[in-house]
């Protein structure tokens, strides 16, 4: 009776010992965690990754007073500079910056944005839409401000010489039997073999 006594005490001991094995264990798990946790924030403070809401609407309001002063000009010849268009639009007010855009080789993609310093110079700019530079009509027009997340959809089009192919699969039309045995729908029929095939 007595050993059973000690086993049970002994058992009850080794319980706990490995408790508190599992509680140290867990306490250090937590604390590297928690270590973690700081160094992450760190790093997104340091990175500017982590924006308060307010932050991105004071920058979003920004972006649209920005583009309120600017206008797009399309259709700008390539070989057109920046001071070129600068100097073209320099009688609607100040010009505060030209931007052609260009594609990853560094070739003008034939349009501009030109920002103003005054709103009011917008108004005078869009009076010379089709007016020439290099012997080209520019296209000018107010700058829409991109709403992040809200992609303009674009229907596919079809390919002239390919058809039209719609992202559904093609299903035949339904085979037609016909009440009056041959004609329309008739259905054909199939002969058996002549001589023996292992495969059928």
């Amino acid at each position: 009776m007595e050993g059973d006594v000690d086993m049970a005490a002994a058992v009850e001991d080794g319980a706990a010992v490995e408790l508190d094995d599992m509680k140290k264990r867990l306490k250090e798990m937590e604390d590297e965690a928690s270590a973690l946790r700081e160094m992450q924030t760190k790093v997104e403070q340091e990175m500017g990754a982590v924006q308060d809401p307010s932050a991105a609407a004071a920058n979003q309001t920004n972006r649209e007073e920005v583009d309120a002063r600017s206008i797009f000009v399309g259709n700008v010849d390539y070989a057109c500079t920046p001071e070129e268009v600068q100097q073209h639009f320099q009688s609607c007010g100040t010009v505060n910056r030209v931007t052609i855009r260009t594609n990853k080789f560094g070739q003008p993609k034939g349009y501009a944005y030109v920002e103003f310093l005054e709103p009011e110079a917008v108004e005078q700019a869009l009076l010379l839409n089709e007016s020439e530079l290099h012997g080209r009509q520019l296209k000018v027009s107010g700058k829409r401000t991109n709403v992040p997340g809200m992609k303009q959809f674009r229907p596919r089009r079809p390919i002239p010489h390919m058809g039209y192919r719609s992202r559904t699969p093609f299903m035949p039309a339904p085979f037609l039997y016909s009440p009056y045995g041959y004609g329309y729908g008739k259905v054909p029929r199939f002969r058996m073999p002549m001589r023996y095939s292992p495969y059928f």
